[in-house]
């Protein structure tokens, strides 16, 4: 059995390897690295989200953290996973564990754990609980792992229970601007995608005095036999509940509420790259804030454009939020995000929150009081027109090492006949060319998978570079 931590914890198919006795293991392993840091005394979070069997998972888990003398905080019902970063600050906690799969399929379940500092946790702390892991597999003895009834460790006033919800609301309202929502009498559909974010942005709503239209707001392990992805494929009923209703906007989350999908008056899905360019663009030019922009090496340069234009720096990092975390902590960045639907402000959790996202458009649709899509036309006029893709090309296992070999030393002089002036390895191959287009090829690191983004100043030219990347790999 192998548990590796990915870009975000350690997810895997139920009744395979996600199964009770594994997340004893893991669990086990994190209140070892817990004690570890001298912060024990303080407890842990535990949240988990709406999947089969979420709820069951915490229960163990608090059986493990309580066995080890850990004191634990538990909800009542399920929590996103940035209200569960959030309690870690509010009740000043050593961290949290939270049982998610995100936005994966319905058979999948996940755990991770979120340090003292509420954002992911960076590879030195997830390898140092994957090392004890390994120790723990290999000693295979059942006494290593450490647990009590919940009804002793609750005598032993080892539990205490939490209910976050309030406290959180109260942060996001001394971040988003609800008075000028409330002023724009805007009328949103809610789609929380039967996932733990259900109840949050209606809450948000409410606080605004804003009445609103809500679906798939009941507790559903098969996500409506969908993914609980906020995608421009899946947010199908939304789509047409906003147009049909004459809705100002749409606004979902994923199934653990910390990813976002934005559906603007037309129908138009905007796109996490344009939600990040005109929530960046707005904090600069009508909040009047200062501040740079961290992105992943996948994501939009249209932030680096508006930032070079107000005078601000770009740091670009690999992809993982937990890159874009760390930056919000350790150098006051004003605004991180992702392609993949993850953002964060500074002065808010450094964990990615996609009720904070939902949030923040609906205060850049009030304050503009125009549709987001002539918005972007008015930005594109601005800076300059820049269209975005990601392909997920698939090829067979045993045609993955042939193209990585190729991969690591290609290097172009041009592409789609434009000259190649960079050349970026922090995650993948990055090729970034003279008039301000890139393509980045990445390889995933459990299928025989490869992923291709292309930004490029026009359709045609996007379609020229991936076709020459496509055809130089042999991909």
């Amino acid at each position: 059995m192998a548990i590796k931590f990915g870009t975000d914890g350690w997810r895997a198919i139920m009744a395979e390897e996600f199964t009770f006795g594994n997340v004893e293991i893991v669990v086990q392993a994190i209140a070892d690295y817990v004690q570890g840091t001298g912060m024990a005394d303080r407890g842990v979070v535990i949240g988990y989200d709406n999947r089969f069997l979420s709820d069951k998972f915490a229960l163990r888990a608090a059986e493990v953290l309580t066995g080890n003398r850990i004191p634990v905080l538990l909800p009542p019902v399920s929590l996103p996973t940035p209200v569960t970063a959030f309690a870690i600050t509010h009740h000043q906690a050593a961290g949290a564990i939270m049982l998610t799969a995100s936005h994966n399929p319905p058979e999948y379940n996940g755990i991770k754990f979120i340090p003292d500092y509420a954002g992911p946790a960076l590879p030195d702390i997830t390898d140092r609980i994957e090392g004890r892991v390994r120790e723990l597999v290999a000693a295979a003895r059942p006494e290593v792992i450490k647990k009590i009834r919940l009804d002793n460790a609750r005598g032993q006033g080892l539990v205490r229970e939490i209910a976050p919800m309030t406290p959180y609301l109260d942060q996001l309202a001394a971040i988003v601007d609800l008075p000028a929502i409330t002023a724009a009498g805007l009328r949103i559909v809610v789609d929380p995608m039967w996932g733990a974010g259900i109840g949050y942005l209606e809450a948000v709503l409410e606080r605004c005095g804003l009445s609103y239209a809500v679906i798939h707001n009941t507790r559903d392990p098969l996500f409506g036999g969908s993914l609980p992805e906020p995608s421009a494929a899946v947010l199908t009923e939304l789509r047409r509940s906003v147009v049909e209703s004459g809705a100002h906007l749409g606004l979902a989350l994923d199934g653990d509420a910390d990813r976002f999908g934005v559906i603007d008056a037309d129908g138009t899905f905007i796109s996490a790259n344009q939600v990040l360019v005109l929530l960046y663009h707005h904090l600069l030019t009508h909040r009047k804030l200062a501040g740079s922009v961290a992105r992943t090496v996948a994501t939009t340069h249209m932030l680096d454009r508006i930032a070079a234009r107000h005078g601000f720096t770009v740091e670009e990092t690999p992809v993982g939020f937990k890159y874009i975390g760390q930056s919000l902590r350790e150098r006051e960045t004003l605004l991180g995000g992702e392609e993949s639907g993850g953002l964060s402000l500074r002065g808010h959790m450094p964990e990615k929150d996609g009720v904070l996202a939902c949030a923040l458009m609906a205060e850049v649709r009030a304050v503009a009081g125009r549709p987001l899509v002539e918005v972007l036309a008015e930005i594109d006029r601005e800076y300059g027109r820049l269209v975005s893709q990601r392909l997920d090309l698939h090829t067979h296992p045993e045609a993955k090492a042939g193209i990585l070999a190729r991969l690591h030393e290609y290097a172009p002089a041009a592409l789609a006949g434009v000259n190649v002036v960079k050349r970026v390895t922090i995650d993948g191959v990055k090729l970034q060319l003279a008039d301000g287009a890139y393509a980045l090829v990445r390889a995933s690191g459990t299928e025989p998978l490869f992923r291709l983004y292309v930004e490029a100043n026009s359709e045609t030219q996007l379609r020229e570079i991936q076709e020459q990347v496509k055809k130089d790999l042999s991909l």
